[in-house]
């Protein structure tokens, strides 16, 4: 185990001075630590891809840079990786962690996969790695073997991260800004969190009826809605970060029968944002979308988003949603999700950050939530020609 600060003052000697990426719970340490640094930039992108061209980007003219992400979004860096990188030849610096890492510590099961093909898929996108350096002494070298290939051959190299390389550091401000909302280019009112995410679930939950299907997206969301009150119309999202809001519109076309209520994150959301735009042109009368938005990536560590500066009302509304509302009140979610007039909704719910002590995880396997909500759902009813 190193720590932070040895490997950043080691990577800043040799000119690295900009690091962007996409929050995981092994990047912690060194995000928070470039956080608190006044003489680094961290840019915290919406997604994988865009890291990875933000790091470019900064590359090209000049800086270069450390782009850092887990190894379940690797999948969404593969385009720019093969595509920018490679066709510019431009050489950033990969810091990619190892979930599902074969032979460690058992992990999530959205890992499992990409734990086993991690390294073949570097390989395959002729991306050279080695493991990231578990040793103080260890970091020299791994540098300098990273800048020599980059110097070299002018393309990207990667530190394979497992779990516990690096020691803890604490983030020295960790509460976001007051959520501001712009419309017509004026600053609205700010709408002040009240209430904690479990709060707000335990309102949804009081509210759904026999049927009425819930899709919950990964992290603490699935979590504590599975804590609260495990039921068989309930689908916790693992991995697949934003797909939440694209899964309950095909839910919501094929099951035009039952009501699809989608809890999603601010995180998410923003990383799949051209989701608001299929829905806002669909328009399935049965989905109900309620963005629970606590202005941080909590379940990875905390990092702040973006969402402070994001009027999501707003862009649902110029995407094509019938009606945008926001609430900051448990009773007035319950009231919402309590309505059943038909047509496509958003609710945006600013939320307090906080997670309940000793959150457990869902028990039951993802293959077999899916197949006990499968059954739940019960056979298709025919539709009209």
């Amino acid at each position: 185990m190193i720590a932070a600060a040895s490997f950043i003052e080691a990577a800043s000697a040799r000119g690295f001075g900009l690091y962007t990426g996409v929050p995981c719970s092994y990047l912690t340490p060194f995000i928070n630590h470039v956080i608190n640094s006044r003489e680094l930039r961290y840019v915290g992108a919406v997604n994988e891809g865009d890291a990875v061209a933000v790091a470019a980007g900064a590359e090209l003219g000049g800086l270069p840079s450390i782009v850092m992400f887990q190894n379940s979004g690797l999948g969404n860096a593969v385009n720019p990786l093969t595509s920018l990188t490679w066709t510019f030849r431009l050489p950033v610096l990969i810091i990619v962690t190892w979930r599902g890492e074969p032979g460690a510590a058992a992990d999530e099961p959205q890992h499992e996969l990409m734990g086993r093909i991690t390294p073949q898929l570097l390989e395959l996108m002729g991306i050279a790695w080695e493991p990231f350096p578990s040793a103080a002494e260890a970091i020299a070298p791994a540098l300098d073997r990273a800048c020599e290939y980059m110097r070299r051959e002018s393309r990207p190299y990667a530190l394979v991260m497992s779990k516990g390389a690096v020691e803890p550091t604490e983030l020295e401000a960790r509460t976001p800004q007051a959520l501001r909302r712009r419309h017509g280019g004026e600053m609205a009112s700010e709408r002040i969190a009240r209430a904690t995410r479990r709060r707000m679930l335990g309102a949804v939950q009081m509210a759904l009826r026999t049927d009425d299907i819930v899709v919950a997206t990964t992290g603490y969301t699935g979590r504590e809605l599975w804590a609260l009150d495990d039921r068989p119309c309930q689908l916790y999202m693992v991995g697949s970060m934003g797909c939440a809001a694209s899964f309950g519109l095909g839910l919501a076309i094929a099951r035009p029968d039952k009501r699809v209520i989608v809890l999603d994150g601010d995180g998410a959301m923003l990383m799949r944002l051209g989701a608001f735009a299929t829905l806002g042109t669909e328009r399935p009368p049965n989905l109900l979308h309620i963005l629970l938005d606590n202005g941080m990536h909590e379940s990875t560590g905390g990092q702040a988003t973006v969402s402070r500066n994001v009027d999501f009302c707003a862009l649902a509304a110029a995407a094509g949603y019938p009606r945008v509302i926001v609430t900051s009140d448990p009773d007035e979610l319950r009231e919402h999700v309590d309505w059943r007039a038909a047509g496509l909704r958003l609710v945006h719910v600013p939320i307090c950050p906080g997670v309940p002590d000793n959150l457990p995880r869902p028990a039951t396997a993802p293959a077999e939530v899916a197949a006990r909500l499968r059954q739940h759902l019960g056979p298709r009813p025919a539709l009209p020609a």
